[in-house]
């Protein structure tokens, strides 16, 4: 790090070991996505799952106007590359059709170890063919 001379720190910065400082900038999380631990537990335990060929879901009603989603990519599926490949699958397939799947619902993706080396259409198949089952598409 280097530091530009003469600076001075104020209080709502936070220091660095070189002198200079950075101000702390709080941005609002999309409200679409689910996060807490607690909204996971009650999906695996109280939610209705459905299996396809590179995809597992798991749905429950949130009781919210709008739905939130998330996509799971275990150290069964691979190493980093092949994990984080899974998610982009998955989230572009979901961005294709996210506006005709119903609202108020908890989604959750989990990639299969099947996924790995698949094209995006395949996993868009198999992903509207497990929302299907669950009854989400409009």
């Amino acid at each position: 790090m280097y530091c530009a001379a003469g600076e001075k720190e104020e209080e709502s910065r936070l220091p660095l070991r070189c002198g200079a400082s950075f101000s702390i900038v709080k941005k609002m999380r999309r409200p679409d996505i689910l996060r807490d631990k607690r909204d996971f537990k009650r999906l695996y335990s109280k939610g209705r799952s459905v299996g396809g060929k590179y995809v597992v879901l798991f749905q429950i009603k949130n009781g919210l106007d709008y739905s939130r989603h998330a996509f799971l990519a275990s150290k069964k599926v691979g190493n980093s590359v092949k994990r984080n490949r899974a998610r982009r699958l998955m989230r572009e397939s979901f961005r294709n059709h996210e506006d005709r799947i119903k609202k108020g619902y908890d989604v959750l993706f989990i990639a299969r170890n099947t996924i790995d080396g698949v094209k995006c259409g395949e996993v868009e198949q198999s992903m509207i063919a497990a929302l299907k089952k669950c009854d989400l598409l409009i």
